[in-house]
Order: structure tokens, then sequence, then C-alpha cells
């Protein structure tokens, strides 16, 4: 019997950011811990990178396989390219395939808005976005979801790419600002959620962010790259989807620490935010720090399925 396929289009039609959202709240307010889930496994290809992002719980086994070709948008076709493989755990039988990449854009911004729902302030309204790809839109998606903005600013280091992702908003009917370089540090001060999304080696954002703010820093799963400054991370509540995963593959924990070792028990987990055991600080800024974890491609891949009547 062939198995089911999903595309992208079907995939954004069948699921919304706050189904995306809600899905994965459910899985860690069931009991999931995310220390029990798989590393990611990366092999180097020569011209590129191939990733596997496996997960199982009692009802479903799935992998993400992801392939990365820098050289790519040299020829016409994307950097990232992905599938999802999801099977039942009792049999292991394959049940679907859905297009991967989509996947990602929505699981991606849905872990960073359950953070955020809990760690910005109850009247935030203010928005900065640092990037312009698919998770700039996507993030202006999920925080418009979980608070009502009345200022939305974007920057990117590639002028054109700010417009492009401004234009594309505009016309999914949000109102945007683009920001020239010199802005971004009065944005910085005044935003009351700041979504770092770029693929960035250093800091994209001045540690001028306001106590009580919530950032994001989702924008890479690499030990050498950062959006944050270290100071920012010592002096905020910190939040982070696993400690051991963040210790493994998140820059912006691992150069802090580097630079000035954080104190014991300055990180704290989504699950711990999400269960009701931290709470948002209002005398300093709080951070989520994400690097992506396959629970999450799970959660998703899953809640599409159901809500296509395909489990």
């Amino acid at each position: 019997m062939p198995v089911p396929y999903l595309s992208d289009q079907e995939i954004y039609q069948l699921l919304s950011p706050t189904a995306a959202r809600q899905a994965l709240a459910e899985v860690l307010l069931a009991g999931f811990d995310p220390e029990t889930d798989p590393a990611r496994v990366s092999i180097p290809t020569g011209t590129g990178e191939l990733l596997l992002m496996p997960s199982t719980n009692k009802d479903w086994t799935g992998v993400k396989i992801l392939t990365l070709a820098p050289e790519n948008s040299e020829r016409g076709l994307p950097r990232i390219q992905a599938l999802y493989h999801l099977c039942d755990t009792e049999t292991l039988s394959p049940r679907l395939i859905l297009e991967g990449e989509s996947i990602t854009n929505l699981r991606t911004p849905a872990v960073s808005a359950l953070a955020a729902d809990k760690l910005a302030s109850v009247d935030a309204s203010n928005l900065l976005v640092l990037g312009s790809g698919p998770q700039a839109i996507g993030h202006v998606h999920a925080m418009a979801a979980i608070r009502e903005l009345s200022d939305i600013a974007l920057y990117s280091l590639t002028p054109a790419s700010a417009q492009q992702a401004a234009h594309t908003l505009r016309e999914q009917g949000f109102e945007v600002r683009v920001l020239d370089r010199e802005e971004v540090d009065d944005a910085t001060r005044q935003a009351d959620i700041i979504c770092c999304t770029t693929s960035a080696e250093d800091p994209v954002i001045p540690d001028a962010v306001a106590d009580g703010a919530c950032v994001v820093a989702m924008g890479s799963h690499s030990p050498q790259r950062r959006e944050l400054p270290s100071s920012l991370v010592h002096r905020s509540l910190v939040i982070v989807e696993d400690v051991a995963t963040a210790w493994r593959e998140a820059g912006d924990i691992v150069l802090a620490h580097h630079d000035q070792p954080l104190p014991d028990g300055h990180l704290h987990t989504l699950a711990q935010l999400v269960r009701g055991e931290v709470h948002r600080a209002d005398d300093r800024p709080n951070i989520i720090k994400t690097t992506g974890m396959s629970w999450e491609d799970l959660a998703v891949a899953v809640a599409v399925a159901k809500a296509a009547n395909l489990t």
C-alpha cells in the first residue's frame, strides 16, 4: 500500500502556528522528558551535510532527514532540503511522508512562541526581528498569535532581503518597519520581544535589552555561533530546551560560559517553564535559546497527520 505524502502547501494549510504550539505544549505537559531524545546525527558528505533527527514515543516514531548543500544557491536549488518519515511505534510501519522543511518552519517558531508566551509580559506589543528568511517570517506569525503587536521592526544585514521579507509580511496583513543598522540599538532597548533568526557567528544585538523583555535566539545549532552577547546571557533568566543539548550545541551558552563561567543552575528548561516550575523575571531580561530537537519535529508531524485524518 503506497505511503501517503503531504506537500509543504498541504502542511501549512493543515496546521496553524497556534496548533503547532499547542502540540508541543501537550507533549511536555504529558510528562515527556526532552533529555531522553536522541541527539541529531551529522554526516559530512564532501559537498555538504546529511542530518538525521530521530525521535520516538509510545505511539509514534519518526525521523527527519535533511541535507545541507551550501553551494546549492548557485545552482538555483534550496540550501536545505528535508523529508519527514513517520511510523507507528507498535509496528514501525511507515504511515506518512511529509515535506520536511515545512515541519522545521512550523516547529521552530512554535517552540519560540511556547516559551515567549510564558516569558514576555502580558502587554508586550513591540516586536523586533533580526533576520529575513523563512524563520523571520514564521516568528512574526508565531508572536502575533500570542500577543497583540502594535509595532513590528525588522533588520537584516542584507537590505534587499529585509525589504523582500517585509513585502511578504505586508502581503500577509502585517505592518512592518525595515530598520537601518544605526536604528538597531534603539529598537533593542524599546522592544518587548526580540527574535534573533540569523545564522550569525557574532552577536546581532547589543546588551541593551530592557528588564522584563523576552529574547528568542534560535539561529544556529553550532557551538561556535551566537546571536547574543555574553553579558546579556549572564544577566538574564535563561531557558533552553534541554541542558545537555544546550551545552553541546548552543553557541550562545557555550561561548558565554567560555568568556566567564555561568553559575550552577543558570540554565532552566522549557519543560520547567511550561509546567509552571519556572517563571518569567521582571528585574532582568528573559532568554529562550533553542537549537531544535527531534521530539519537536515528531510532535508537529503527528499533529499534521491527525489534522489530515491520517492516523
